[in-house]
């Protein structure tokens, strides 16, 4: 998490700040969803082949919206949220610990939440920065604010957020989350497509059912769209640049 983000979450619980305002400068999007139309995992051959052999699923969906949103761009920053990150992984190398197996070093490595820009940078051959964040329901938008943010701070250095996530896995007797596993690529840039103005303001709501990336998707698509949970209310909505 950079200093501005936190400086904004700050002013956000201070008591003369009850909102925070930004403007997200969208260039290009790529969406990744499991439904009918995509029952099988997406390509990835732009990954080396014997790494592409390591990746989980949240990693190939991961990757495939990045690559086909912002393959053929050089030199952009990296920002990737995600709720739950790869813990159908981290569940399988629980279970091996429970049953006094050795865990694997390249299933950890892989396990960790920068895995993604690891595997994303060694596929470009680029050594691009990159933040990692997970913020419990609020991942979504916090990433997207954070890759706001790093915009901001420096205009000519287009930012590639990345969302991913997929449900709990039934060990864990989670039965409140309806969705399916799912990516969004966004390319922030200063020569946006599209304009979306986001507001998160502190506020008791009742938590929405939907995840708060697929909230988003509908802004994307058109729609003035508002999500609420964890104390707070987030709005967006869309507009021409």
């Amino acid at each position: 998490m950079t200093d501005m983000l936190k400086r904004n979450i700050e002013n956000l619980k201070s008591a003369d700040v009850d909102a925070i305002r930004w403007v997200a400068p969208i260039a290009r999007w790529t969406v990744w969803q499991k439904d009918s139309t995509s029952p099988s995992l997406p390509d990835v051959s732009f990954v080396e082949s014997s790494l592409r052999r390591k990746l989980s699923s949240l990693a190939k969906i991961s990757l495939h919206v990045a690559n086909a949103c912002a393959g053929d761009i050089s030199g952009v920053h990296l920002v990737y949220a995600s709720r739950h990150g790869d813990l159908s992984r981290t569940t399988a190398m629980l279970v091996d610990l429970v049953d006094e197996q050795q865990l694997s070093p390249t299933a950890f490595s892989m396990s960790v939440l920068n895995a993604f820009a690891g595997v994303y940078s060694i596929s470009k051959n680029e050594q691009l920065p990159s933040t990692s964040l997970s913020s419990g329901e609020s991942s979504f938008g916090f990433g997207l604010l954070e890759a706001c943010m790093q915009l901001k701070s420096n205009p000519e250095t287009p930012v590639l957020f990345v969302y991913s996530d997929e449900p709990v896995p039934p060990v864990y007797g989670v039965s409140n989350e309806a969705f399916d596993a799912h990516a969004i690529a966004i390319l922030l840039s200063n020569e946006p497509l599209i304009k979306i103005t986001c507001e998160m303001a502190a506020a008791e709501t009742a938590r929405d059912l939907n995840p708060q990336s697929y909230s988003f998707l509908d802004c994307l698509n058109g729609k003035n769209t508002m999500w609420g949970g964890e104390g707070r209310i987030w709005t967006w909505s869309q507009h021409e640049s």
